[in-house]
């Protein structure tokens, strides 16, 4: 066994909302004594993103069947192509880390926004092109762009701007094959999370982690895909929760706290008054203004 087939897998890409701080104490709340059991057989995840809680379990635990989803359709070209050409696309991404580096200082802007406008004309084309390279540049973009968002406009045009990083780990081959192995058994779907009830059973697992609930007006970081995730979405999401727990699988959901700003605000405690609710502490990691970047309170929703 080589050295990378060792490592343990760790997020690909930057997340806003990335679970990775917060693992310490998700895995307090989670069924472990069922999945060591072997009554849990398949694993859900439909808002994949960065796939902190993912890679995590996939270390500690072995699933018959793992169904991962994502909506932006960018996002699943990317982990398929990790799971499926790996050897290409670490060959495209350190081809673009070693052009970035070899630009002075003041023209990797100029390189960064050059990739952006590929990007954006290989996304928005309704002509087959490269998969690969959409991977590799969206790889690029996210190690390179302001604070490792992904958001997209009305147009659905990639928008973030330069990150001005001094030396971004752009091609992090080893954890590029180590999520491959990671992956080797996951079925990558792009789609709806409403699609996971149609496979998931009472020997199932499932974790949510939508686009979080805007604590004000300017604090929503939902936009990663064309359509934005409203309180409509939300409630839609509950019945999901709703179906899952009739049909008798584990479901557990992560979200933002409104107490954080109104401790009046029961919006999750009365959709999910059904369920146990736990609230953890979270550091706000993504906020222009560095001294609200402090501790705040997410909530975890499940049904056991």
């Amino acid at each position: 066994m080589s050295i990378i087939d060792k490592l343990q897998a760790k997020p690909f890409l930057k997340w806003a909302g990335g679970k990775g701080q917060l693992i310490s104490q998700m895995q307090e709340c989670l069924p472990k004594d069922l999945f060591c059991s072997g009554r849990i057989k398949n694993y859900f995840e439909p808002f994949l993103g960065g796939g902190a809680v993912f890679f995590w379990l996939a270390s500690e635990f072995d699933f018959e069947n793992i169904y991962l989803y994502e909506i932006n359709s960018e996002v699943a070209n990317c982990y398929r192509t990790i799971k499926n050409r790996i050897n290409k696309l670490v060959s495209e991404l350190g081809e673009l880390e070693r052009e970035y580096f070899s630009q002075i200082d003041e023209k990797r802007e100029k390189f960064y926004y050059s990739r952006r406008a590929e990007y954006n004309e290989l996304i928005l084309s309704t002509a087959p092109n490269n998969t690969v390279r959409k991977a590799a540049l969206l790889l690029f973009l996210n190690k390179t762009c302001f604070n490792g968002l992904y958001r997209v406009n009305s147009k659905g045009e990639f928008n973030v701007p330069f990150g001005r990083y001094k030396n971004p780990n752009i091609c992090n081959e080893s954890n590029l094959f180590a999520v491959k192995e990671a992956l080797k058994n996951a079925e990558i779907i792009n789609g709806d999370f409403s699609k996971c009830l149609q496979y998931a059973d009472s020997q199932s697992f499932v974790y949510f982690d939508p686009p979080y609930r805007p604590l004000s007006q300017t604090a929503s970081f939902t936009s990663y895909c064309q359509d934005s995730f409203s309180d409509s979405e939300q409630v839609r999401l509950k019945e999901v929760f709703d179906a899952l727990d009739k049909k008798g699988a584990l479901v557990m959901l992560s979200n933002s706290d409104p107490k954080n700003i109104d401790p009046k605000d029961n919006y999750f405690d009365d959709l999910y008054r059904e369920y146990e609710i736990v609230r953890l502490k979270a550091t706000r990691m993504i906020n222009c203004n560095a001294s609200k970047r402090g501790e705040i309170k997410e909530i975890l929703v499940r049904n056991y």
